[in-house]
């Protein structure tokens, strides 16, 4: 059985920082594309940020770039999302997820393309 577990979320003020994490169990990751997603209240799941098998290869939504890093430990099998200069408008939940197949370039922040989802894990950022 394939289970992806987020961790990390909490309530922080603005400009602060969190370390989310995903741990997988049931799949090795280091076979797979890995994705973070967020959806705020009244909104559509949106794309963070999504990385390739080795780390080699990131994509950001516009929006988080240069404030998030996303980067796995595939010998931990876990993903993670640091997220810096956090903004009341990062508030959401956060969603790990993993897809296989190739990198496919801006077609990674399809939310459609990936078959294995977290339970996700609330981000919190006040004013």
């Amino acid at each position: 059985q394939v289970q992806l577990v987020e961790s990390g979320g909490g309530l922080v003020q603005a400009g602060g920082s969190l370390r989310l994490s995903c741990a997988v169990s049931g799949r090795t990751i280091s076979s797979y594309i890995m994705g973070w997603f967020r959806q705020a209240p009244g909104k559509e799941r949106a794309f963070v940020a999504a990385i390739n098998y080795s780390g080699s290869i990131i994509n950001y939504a516009d929006s988080v770039k240069g404030r998030f890093t996303i980067s796995r430990d595939n010998a931990k099998n876990t993903v993670y999302l640091q997220m810096n200069s956090l903004k009341p408008e990062d508030t959401a939940v956060y969603y790990c997820a993993f897809r296989s197949g190739f990198w496919m370039g801006n077609r990674q922040r399809e939310n459609g393309l990936y078959n294995y989802w977290g339970q996700g894990t609330q981000v919190t950022v006040s004013s």
